[in-house]
């Protein structure tokens, strides 16, 4: 009787837990969820039964919100980030991973030290850069200043994949006739390509909800739909249930992302610790 008790006690308390965890992680998203199709009397009131309404979801895609031209420009960063940032951190993953420099392993260090420096410190000399270069307000300046963030961070990531593939499986396909670069991209790559696939998804969701940059680096023509959270800011104060809106249409790549991508970014960083 007793050893009953305390398994059920035991189940209340695993389930007590797991409504806890769900309501910590997935409670915050329900509510915007609901206030994006809240009336604003609603959302003041707080009230959990209200009736459904698209008007938000209408007003967002308008002026002066204008999510649907925005949405754009974060797919446009986003993929133009993840294009160039893969190719080039995967290079230089091989080059730390294969050769050795003067230095030792300072230079990766080096590489990723650059991460501990404040965006905002980073952001002035970018600033400069882009206004003398007449790049400001443009889509290319925010996918440079995303792949001085995200191209360190994919370098070790891949770095680590790299590492743990036998240099004799090159050297083999190099015996048989292949330079160094078809070695690469017939052995060295399909291997990797794991660790490629966990950056790529990394390099997208930080690429995917940068602010800070967009913020300070954009004024019209390349603002992205993050910077639109600002423009709920009116007249008669913060236009939350708008705010809900926006931020339902950020959340949504990011959700279906998660939805595909799982298994493979499971994969990805399972492989990675196998040495």
């Amino acid at each position: 009787m007793q050893m009953k008790t305390r398994n059920r006690i035991s189940s209340l308390a695993r389930g007590l837990a797991i409504a806890l965890i769900l309501l910590v992680f997935i409670g915050p998203i329900m509510w915007i969820v609901a206030t994006a199709f809240k009336d604003p009397r609603d959302v003041y009131a707080l009230r959990f039964f209200f009736t459904p309404a698209l008007e938000n979801i209408r007003t967002a895609f308008e002026a002066p919100f204008l999510v649907g031209e925005r949405t754009w420009n974060s797919i446009v960063v986003t993929m133009g980030t993840l294009l160039l940032s893969l190719p080039i951190a995967t290079a230089a993953a091989y080059a730390f991973s294969r050769f050795r420099f003067p230095g030792g392993s300072i230079w990766p260090i080096g590489v990723l030290a650059t991460q501990f420096i404040p965006p905002v410190i980073v952001i002035i000399p970018l600033f400069i850069a882009f206004r003398q270069g007449g790049l400001l307000d443009t889509r290319i300046a925010l996918i440079i200043a995303n792949m001085s963030f995200v191209v360190p961070y994919a370098i070790w990531m891949i770095k680590g994949f790299i590492d743990s593939i036998p240099v004799d499986m090159e050297e083999a396909a190099q015996i048989d006739g292949a330079s160094r670069l078809r070695a690469i991209w017939d052995v060295v790559v399909p291997m990797a390509l794991p660790g490629i696939a966990t950056a790529g998804i990394f390099c997208f969701v930080v690429a995917w909800n940068e602010f800070f940059y967009a913020l300070v680096l954009t004024r019209e023509n390349a603002t992205t739909i993050q910077v639109a959270l600002m423009s709920a800011r009116t007249e008669r104060g913060d236009a939350w249930e708008i705010m809900a809106a926006i931020g339902l249409v950020i959340i949504l790549p990011m959700l279906v992302l998660s939805r595909y991508v799982q298994k493979y970014f499971v994969k990805g960083l399972v492989s990675g610790s196998v040495r």
